[in-house]
């Protein structure tokens, strides 16, 4: 229903005189719409198709622009970048900073970016970091840290553990992982590097240092460490240090912790991701029972399973805000 049916509708009804229904009209008409999240949208878009579109320019006229050139005009753009967020910059406090606009978070954002392109244009045009490629990710991984907290940046903080992850060899190339099965390195570091963002996570809040940090510490670490469990779990990669029984152990411990955080957090993020792993390692405990049992209805046990475990979802999304406690 409309505001003007909805005024309508109280006028019919004798609860609202025709001088105020007319008021709130005017009202509802000349209000100023807000656009902010509109424009931070097309913020990040610029961001993304700036950076994007520069690579792509110097591509194709690297022979025409040189390699001198192009490495001091993306300097001084990092440079200018770096130096506009620090005029706008809050002193540090392990508090979050109160901000002066938006613009000057997305500046900061495009000045991170750019320095990467910068040093991933050194390292392949001149090899500053020769085969050292685990000192090539470092060194953004150290300054990220230090930009995010000096500018109380989550976004920032986000690229630092990215590039962390990368650091430890979490991270590999798709092509490899399915190739040369590089997938077996993923899961040690990886989990590693989870359970240690969790602990980083719960001391930011418990401490009160830069509390607000906490949710990416803990998103990030929580989604890493799970998924390492599952690769484990489902045997993707063979001779795995971690069994999958002792997998599906880890995996329902950190849902239990994601629930008990949600509910202190009043998080439906936290919950979901505890659902679903737990319900993949549920899934997965079943099959395998069903797999070595000597019945002859495989068929009928897992059409019932999946039939119940669906009306079991469907039940734990509408208690989802009981789970949370948000209606109390």
């Amino acid at each position: 229903m409309s505001p003007d049916q909805f005024l309508n509708e109280l006028q019919a009804q004798g609860l609202v005189a025709p001088e105020q229904a007319a008021t709130i009209r005017k009202d509802e008409q000349t209000r100023p719409f807000s656009v902010h999240y509109e424009v931070r949208t097309l913020l990040y878009l610029g961001i993304v198709l700036l950076t994007g579109g520069l690579g792509i320019l110097l591509y194709q006229h690297i022979d025409e622009i040189g390699h001198g050139v192009i490495v001091a005009i993306i300097t001084l753009l990092t440079a200018a970048c770096f130096g506009y967020a620090e005029r706008y910059r809050v002193p540090f406090t392990w508090a979050e900073v109160p901000r002066k606009g938006f613009v000057p978070d997305y500046v900061l954002l495009l000045g991170c970016l750019l320095f990467l392109s910068l040093e991933g244009y050194v390292q392949y045009q001149y090899g500053i970091f020769g085969t050292r490629y685990g000192l090539a990710v470092f060194v953004p991984a150290v300054l990220f840290f230090w930009v995010a907290y000096l500018f109380d940046h989550r976004g920032v903080l986000s690229m630092a553990i990215t590039a962390l992850a990368s650091w430890l060899g979490v991270s590999v190339a798709p092509l490899s992982a399915f190739t040369d099965n590089h997938f077996r390195s993923l899961s040690g570091a990886a989990l590693g590097l989870g359970v240690v963002l969790l602990v980083v996570g719960l001391w930011s809040e418990y401490q009160n240092r830069k509390r607000h940090f906490s949710f990416t510490y803990i998103s990030l670490g929580s989604n890493l460490a799970l998924l390492a469990a599952t690769a484990s779990l489902l045997e993707v990669y063979p001779n795995s240090w971690l069994s999958p029984f002792a997998a599906a152990a880890l995996i329902l411990v950190m849902s239990g912790f994601l629930v008990w955080y949600a509910r202190r957090a009043h998080s439906y993020l936290f919950v979901l991701l505890s659902a679903v792993y737990s319900y993949i390692v549920v899934t997965y405990l079943f099959i395998r029972f069903v797999d070595r049992s000597t019945s002859h209805d495989e068929g009928l046990l897992l059409s019932l399973y999946f039939l119940l475990s669906c009306f079991g979802v469907l039940v734990f999304f509408l208690n989802i805000k009981k789970i949370l406690r948000i209606n109390s």
